[in-house]
């Protein structure tokens, strides 16, 4: 009986350590990992728990490359390829935030390093990246990707160069080529248009779903598109949340 009580015990205690090993939630550990192919500026695919998985990088947002409704935006395939140059330069590693682990597309959030160093941050500094979708508690950072942002913004690099090119909904490619005059348009600011605040999402099942801004999924849907009335989501093939 002892003999099973304390084979029973190591059982518990080693698989207490496989979990710490894998499960960096709330700490500032980070793990090394093998890439397998960069998608864009803000996205890559790597080997996790022997699987491989895509990852979206925290806090940050770059110009699309290939996206089914925006197509290729100005400056996207420069951040793609700034984005490959900082991960093929030397050993990668993630790090996990506090709160959830995937978005609504099955992807895994984390922030990214290469020999130490914050690919987001060297991304934002560079200004081919903003700072965006902000989503609480996975926030840990967010004060220094700020501080790097505004290195970009004072020296008008990047997406900065152009006047109202960056918003806070995206990137604005008619904007694309007009001269800044000197004070570029905060990320925080408000929407060109500011009717068009509903938000469309496809869901990882391709659910297309609208969301209210008085929804309570309002503040953590990343939107796909951008409607001005609830008859413009649903003829676009959209449904309310719950409906």
């Amino acid at each position: 009986m002892k003999l099973k009580l304390m084979l029973l015990a190591l059982f518990f205690l080693s698989g207490c350590g496989m979990l710490e090993s894998t499960d960096t939630s709330g700490t500032t550990d980070r793990i090394d990992v093998e890439v397998t192919q960069v998608i864009d500026g803000d996205t890559i695919k790597i080997i996790y728990e022997g699987e491989e998985v895509t990852v979206r990088y925290l806090l940050m947002d770059t110009p699309e490359t290939n996206h089914p409704r925006l197509g290729e935006q100005p400056l996207g395939k420069e951040a793609t390829e700034e984005n490959k140059r900082l991960i093929e330069s030397g050993d990668v590693s993630i790090e996990f935030d506090v709160g959830d682990r995937f978005d609504d597309y099955d992807r895994l959030l984390a922030y990214i390093y290469v020999d130490g160093e914050s690919v987001q941050e060297q991304m934002l500094e560079s200004g081919l990246a903003r700072v965006a979708y902000v989503f609480p508690p996975n926030t840990r950072y967010l004060d220094d990707f700020e501080k790097a942002e505004q290195i970009a913004k004072d020296e008008e690099a990047g997406i900065w160069q152009y006047e109202n090119y960056s918003t806070d909904r995206g990137f604005n490619s008619e904007a694309f080529g007009q001269e800044s005059s000197g004070n570029a348009r905060p990320s925080t600011e408000e929407p060109i248009d500011g009717d068009c605040e509903i938000k469309g999402n496809i869901n990882r099942n391709g659910n297309k779903i609208y969301h209210m801004p008085s929804d309570s999924s309002y503040e953590q849907t990343n939107p796909e598109e951008w409607f001005c009335t609830e008859q413009e989501a649903q003829d676009a093939g959209f449904r309310g949340v719950g409906q």
